[in-house]
């Protein structure tokens, strides 16, 4: 059980007018759905977690998040502190790390680092939810070309996202080891299998994350007239799924099953299910036509917070690769 900490909170320092952004596509993102600032925020967490947790909530998008440039603008900690302090606003549900591919030049990949971040602390069956969508997001959208910003060479005021800390000199300043940080619910237990250092995570498609049932869930977050419940997605979505395999995308999907929508919906399963059936678009015609070149598959990995080792959300509970 967590214990609130009554000692007065350090005044966080406020983000300098030059702090560094990440290049496109890399540094901070802000989760959805989060409360509004309120002078309670982080109010369980330990004085370091808490001074760290407020910096880096006012930080704005895009901002890099590596443990040597969030060391440079908070003076009481070094780069080690300021490290175990992440790790611990980890497993305390405010932070997420993942990288996920891009396409270069050629058939070179390269790979984009982001930290998902959360005022508000959530469970990691929220965070496995919201990296699923982010995923299934990440699969339905076209690979981007080798002209397009995120695969440049990061121009020379962009920092590389390196979330592990450098090795620090003997007059680096140290703080002691916190207090214990209040943790989010995790899993009864670990999974039964890990991915080994380096290897790339399971196929395997995990049941309710295909795109289809992915596209009827976040619907009813677009638009309250169509929240459906588990079994309602599961029920549709194998309708769904035959749209996507007509070749149509799932923002197309969505639009139809969206678009001109009465004032009350009364069913949202019933009227979904009238959408699909009526109207599913045409089987385009497959000869003559050049067989198109598969592009690789771009999956979004969790980096464990500690270690910085990569794999599966499922697999890393409060975002660290150890239960």
């Amino acid at each position: 059980m967590a214990t609130q900490h009554l000692s007065p909170a350090l005044r966080v320092p406020a983000a300098s007018p030059a702090y560094p952004m990440a290049k496109p596509g890399y540094g901070k993102r802000s989760a959805p759905d989060q409360r509004p600032r309120t002078r309670d925020d982080f109010a369980l967490l330990p004085t370091r977690e808490r001074y760290v947790a407020g910096f880096v909530d006012h930080l704005p998008d895009g901002a890099a998040m590596s443990v040597k440039q969030l060391a440079k603008q908070l003076p009481l900690y070094g780069q080690q502190a300021v490290s175990t302090a992440l790790t611990a606003l980890s497993v305390a549900g405010h932070l997420r790390r993942v990288r996920c591919p891009v396409v270069g030049a050629g058939d070179e990949t390269r790979w984009v680092f982001r930290t998902f971040w959360s005022r508000t602390a959530r469970d990691n069956e929220w965070w496995n939810a919201y990296l699923a969508t982010e995923q299934a997001t990440l699969t339905a959208a076209p690979a981007p070309s080798a002209s397009v910003p995120d695969t440049a060479p990061p121009p020379p005021w962009a920092p590389a996202e390196d979330p592990r800390p450098a090795p620090e000199g003997p007059d680096t300043e140290q703080a002691p080891e916190p207090a214990a940080v209040p943790q989010q619910r995790a899993p009864a237990r670990a999974p039964d299998t890990e991915p080994a250092p380096g290897t790339a995570p399971a196929t395997a498609q995990v049941p309710g994350t295909s795109p289809a049932y992915l596209a009827l869930a976040r619907l009813g977050r677009d638009d309250h007239r169509l929240t459906l419940s588990a079994d309602d997605c599961a029920t549709l979505e194998p309708q769904a799924a035959q749209w996507l395999t007509r070749g149509v995308s799932v923002d197309y999907l969505t639009h139809a099953l969206t678009a001109g929508l009465p004032a009350q919906v009364d069913s949202p399963v019933g009227l979904l299910r009238r959408r699909l059936t009526d109207k599913i678009p045409p089987r385009l015609p497959t000869e003559n036509t050049q067989p198109a070149t598969p592009a690789p598959a771009r999956r979004l990995l969790m980096e464990c917070t500690d270690c910085g080792r990569p794999g599966p959300p499922q697999a890393f509970p409060d975002g660290l690769c150890r239960p």
